[in-house]
């Protein structure tokens, strides 16, 4: 679960702000101003505002990939013109002709990398990938060019130093913009400008080819070939694969396609042990199979250039160089919290793996518990434990009425309301919807919401959230465009979607990013952006409201019934709530201590497998939970720099998010009016115009507290 910036992130990506901490970045053209070079006049399509209603939508039905290498260029070479002037300008430096005037700049550049990003992300081609590794070190060049103007950075500096008679708003963009700069290179010599740029651009490929390979590996299945594989399987599960193995030419077979959302299930579900190794091995070794495909090598040069170019900016490490502007701060602060919970969470493992091993004794099984039994035989626990069964619950669980309940709560709480108009304005897939999105109140017109649920070849795996269009009021107003994107297996012809109560969380969270895109109310395009360790809050404390009675009443109906979900059931699943919180806690936080250890690394020389292999002995890793992103796939890290070093910010968010999930049990009701407009107005709509741990305060009258979340997942709240 992640939000994406829904653009390429390069390394030193500064002018547009897009802020690859947020996801939130600019939008249609601006109306003409002195300090905007000549707009491109090339009649590519790509490189035009976008038209049509809502402010302008993109324009899929207009993509083709051999549109793409020429429109970059020309808007590389639109943006350039456009800095050159502001950088050339002989007036005295001011806010308005050197910060506001670079807010203005790269509009064009921007649309291009949100749709090309969207495109490569969700329906790529090797056709797209080649253009992709040409274009990636094009514009890392470019960012660089920008970021070491001396001439423009005189300016940025001018301004910066008489910054304190600006207005607050002024004079944080302005302290933002400098801080990028100078973390980004602005101030080194003209030697280590020259090797920055160089290593900028090796990273900018490396990211490319990362990604190339882990979707070669995750655009792979499993056949079953007989009923007899299918030993174990709901009925809706089954059909689910067989619709997998039809869409890929295998009548007749069962298809288990390399992504969590289809391997999770059956490893929870099948009764043939041999087949979970099978399927588990697949999903865990993509990228490390030793072939064409294998990241091993692409992740050493990468960690060993962020080493350098950390080393180049200054900074300890690549973690101390990324940390340097979020809430943490230091990787110190990541790592005290992740080792609070680790020991709790490895001691409540140990519990659960005797809890498994009891019931497999007991059946005569003859194993000890590993990596693939796992799932299967928690289920087993929890139906003893709870009387609760996941083929119990996901009946009530089809995917259209969760997406529904999603749309139902923001209308609660915010005042959003979501009109389908699929079919009205272009899509790049014909699986893609889309929704208007309106104030209640007043019917204003917000934002677009695209959902793109189901798993396709060419997809990149897990579920994310995207920025097609950020809000803004400089030049506008400029409403937003979001979108979430899953990798649901498709039902058979006729069938619902059933999805598992840890889908339907993840349906939530992602939509949690969507709302807060939604809801941003910023007058610069440079404020928008929040600190990684922050932008999982929204989304994670919207996870919250996926149980509430209400949503259970409305929309966790039986799909062949119609009956709500009976109250034994929700008690049953409200008495489970921390169960197999070991798991989960521990594949999470081992993968987020690697990373964090890994970009600590001052010289950054690393072998991947032995690394990753003796950092988890060292920890104390049970040996039945694999890291939940083993490092030759962990897309999060190596396919661009925004969650590298930053993987711990989920439980950085998770503080905040059960601290204010609290302020609603507080108040009595979980849509609570004056809780969710405190939420919106000092979390949700003021973008980093303040800092974020005073934002929070705002909201909640007071630090968040920890024994929040120790609580929330069942652990001891004196942890150590």
């Amino acid at each position: 679960m992640e939000y994406c910036p829904g653009m390429r992130i390069t390394p030193s990506r500064i002018l547009v702000f897009t802020l690859a901490l947020s996801g939130v970045a600019r939008a249609s053209a601006a109306p003409p101003n002195t300090n905007r070079a000549k707009p491109v006049t090339n009649q590519n399509p790509l490189l035009q505002p976008w038209s049509g209603p809502y402010g302008g939508v993109p324009p899929w039905d207009q993509v083709k990939p051999d549109l793409f290498k020429p429109a970059f260029d020309a808007a590389i070479a639109e943006q350039r013109a456009e800095i050159e002037r502001i950088a050339a300008s002989r007036g005295a430096p001011t806010f308005d002709n050197t910060i506001l005037a670079m807010e203005r700049a790269g509009r064009t550049l921007d649309r291009l990398d949100r749709l090309f990003s969207v495109i490569t992300s969700n329906v790529t081609t090797p056709e797209l990938q080649a253009i992709d590794k040409e274009v990636a070190p094009k514009q890392a060049a470019a960012d660089d060019e920008i970021t070491f103007n001396e001439a423009l950075f005189r300016r940025i500096d001018a301004v910066y130093a008489a910054r304190d008679k600006l207005p607050p708003e002024q004079k944080r963009l302005t302290e933002r913009v400098h801080d990028r700069f100078v973390r980004s290179g602005a101030k080194l010599d003209q030697a280590q400008k020259t090797r920055l740029a160089a290593i900028n651009q090796e990273l900018a490929v490396a990211f490319t080819d990362f990604a190339a390979k882990v979707l070669a590996d995750e655009n792979t299945w499993v056949v079953l070939d007989k009923e007899a594989d299918l030993a174990g399987l709901p009925a809706a599960m089954v059909s689910s694969y067989r619709a997998a193995a039809e869409e890929r030419k295998l009548p007749g077979k069962w298809v288990i396609v390399n992504t969590r959302s289809s391997v999770d299930p059956f490893l929870t579900f099948s009764t043939r042990r041999d087949l979970r190794e099978k399927v588990w091995r697949a999903f865990t070794q993509r990228g490390d199979n030793g072939n064409d495909h294998d990241t091993k090598a692409t992740i050493a040069r990468i960690v060993k250039l962020r080493a350098e170019r950390a080393k180049l900016l200054g900074f300890a490490s690549h973690a101390h160089w990324r940390m340097d502007d979020t809430m943490a701060k230091d990787p110190k602060a990541a790592q005290a919290l992740m080792l609070r919970v680790w020991p709790a969470a490895v001691a409540r493992v140990r519990e659960e793996v005797a809890d498994m091993q009891a019931i497999a004794d007991k059946e005569g099984a003859k194993i000890k518990i590993e990596p693939w039994d796992y799932r299967f035989y928690a289920e087993k626990v929890r139906k003893a434990r709870y009387a609760i069964d996941q083929s119990e619950v996901k009946p009530y669980f089809a995917l259209e009425n969760l997406i529904q309940g999603g749309f139902w709560c923001a209308e609660q709480l915010y005042g959003l309301q979501f009109m389908e108009i699929t079919g009205k304005v272009p899509t790049f897939h014909p699986d893609v919807r889309v929704w208007e999105v309106k104030d209640k109140t007043s019917g204003k017109h917000v934002g677009l919401f695209y959902g793109d649920y189901f798993a396709r070849a060419g997809k990149r795996s897990g579920a994310w959230a995207a920025g097609y269009r950020s809000q803004r009021r400089l030049d506008g107003p400029v409403t937003a465009i979001t979108s979430n994107n899953n990798n649901f297996v498709k039902a058979a012809a006729g069938e619902p979607v059933l999805i598992s109560l840890d889908d339907a969380r993840t349906l939530f969270h992602e939509f949690g990013h969507a709302i807060h895109g939604l809801l941003q109310d910023v007058e610069y395009p440079g404020l928008a952006g929040t600190p990684r360790d922050f932008v999982e809050f929204p989304s994670q404390v919207n996870e919250h409201w996926v149980l509430t009675r209400e949503v259970l009443n409305k929309f966790a109906r039986h799909y062949k019934t119609g009956e709500p979900m009976p109250q034994a059931l929700v008690d049953k699943i409200n008495k489970s709530r921390t169960f197999n919180q070991g798991f989960a806690t521990v594949e999470y936080l081992a993968s987020a201590i690697v990373d964090m250890e890994l970009h600590t690394l001052p010289g950054g020389d690393v072998d991947a497998a032995k690394f990753e292999r003796e950092t988890l002995a060292r920890i104390g890793m049970p040996r039945e939970i694999a890291m939940r992103h083993r490092l030759p796939h962990f897309n999060h890290l190596f396919t661009s720099d925004a969650y590298s070093a930053g993987y711990y910010s989920y439980l950085w968010s998770e503080v905040m998010d059960a601290d204010a999930w609290g302020a609603f049990e507080e108040a009595g009701n979980p849509f609570d009016k004056g809780t969710a407009e405190k939420m919106r107005r000092y979390i949700l709509s003021n973008g980093n115009s303040i800092d974020r741990a005073e934002a929070y305060r705002l909201f909640r009258g007071r630090d968040p507290d920890v024994k929040a979340l120790l609580e929330k997942r069942g652990f001891p709240t004196s942890a150590p």
